[in-house]
């Protein structure tokens, strides 16, 4: 019997085809075939048909029954896997002829931390880009860039994922383009009774009300080590947020203390009212953009990449 990779490319074509693919990881994502009929807006023995299909040409069992429903199996999830990357090249084609047809048009996905979103740096890299290529949209969800699983990345729902990173990215599928070592500064309301002073010591600040993003974000983690490495106790944080916007709110009131980007604080300082402290805390925290390897970028998506590179690098 002839293999699979001993078929020609027509061959494979019609006897796998990208619609039992979208099935079988709808399946998978939701762990049931009603709920992927009724996502999909199939009959379930439509679906069932087609997992049988792809299972026949296969010659190997994709999924399984468990306690938690229906999973797959390292067949299911190799073939799956694959199959994500084939839509994706599909998508990715239509995109560009978009792009042909249109020069200047298309659609950027960005995801990035909700610190940096609002941290000022991507609004003033979006409205440039804006004023040289109005015709390009720019969709920005909140993704967190220091948890470093790159999840989004990896399901095709951004093209790019860009900030602040934890540590160098270290996965074979992924590519880091680093763009900018941000100091991180130490912040605080402009009536803060610290901004009065014209030298600030860490151990001054052991004591503070301290905002931070929740632990394991990458300037939480900057602030906590540089005091471990003075044998200093680590600040007991009274707020902990990913929201911006409401940790702007409280610096306002001139009674925390937190750490900010360097870019974050020129961005912010005269809408809030905020002062940075004379005081210089760890090494600074590169921001960089992450991308998958084998995943080429639409024309926007390196227009878009483009123009952060020039950002970052007029600020050095």
């Amino acid at each position: 019997m002839q293999s699979l990779t001993e078929k020609s490319d027509y061959q494979i074509s019609r006897q796998i085809k990208l619609r039992d693919l979208t099935i079988l990881s709808a399946v998978i994502e939701l762990s049931s075939m009603a709920k992927a009929a009724q996502r999909l807006m199939l009959t379930q023995p439509a679906i069932s048909q087609s997992i049988a299909e792809l299972e026949a040409v296969t010659g190997v069992r994709l999924l399984e029954r468990s306690t938690r429903g229906v999973v797959a199996t390292s067949f299911g999830m190799a073939l799956v896997k694959r199959g994500a990357e084939a839509i994706d090249a599909v998508r990715q084609s239509l995109r560009d002829l978009e792009n042909l047809a249109d020069p200047g048009s298309g659609e950027v996905w960005v995801g990035a931390s909700e610190s940096y979103i609002a941290g000022g740096a991507l609004s003033t890299i979006i409205q440039t880009m804006s004023k040289h290529y109005p015709r390009i949209t720019v969709d920005v969800s909140e993704a967190n860039t220091a948890a470093s699983s790159f999840k989004e990345l990896r399901n095709r729902s951004v093209d790019l994922m860009i900030g602040r990173l934890a540590g160098p990215v270290r996965d074979d599928d992924l590519q880091e383009t680093p763009l900018f070592a941000e100091v991180i500064q130490v912040v605080a309301g402009a009536s803060h009774p610290l901004t009065k002073k014209r030298i600030v010591k860490l151990e001054d600040l052991v004591s503070e009300r301290w905002i931070l993003a929740p632990p394991g974000t990458a300037v939480n983690d900057l602030i906590f080590n540089s005091f471990r490495a003075q044998g200093l106790p680590v600040p007991k944080l009274s707020i902990t947020t990913y929201s911006m916007q409401l940790r702007m709110q409280l610096l306002n009131s001139g009674q925390y203390v937190t750490a900010l980007p360097i870019s974050a604080v020129s961005f912010n300082a005269a809408r809030w009212s905020l002062k940075a402290l004379p005081i210089t805390i760890g090494n600074d925290l590169p921001v960089s953009v992450v991308t998958l390897k084998a995943r080429v970028p639409t024309p926007a998506v390196q227009l878009f990449l483009d123009q952060a590179k020039l950002f970052y690098a007029s600020n050095r």
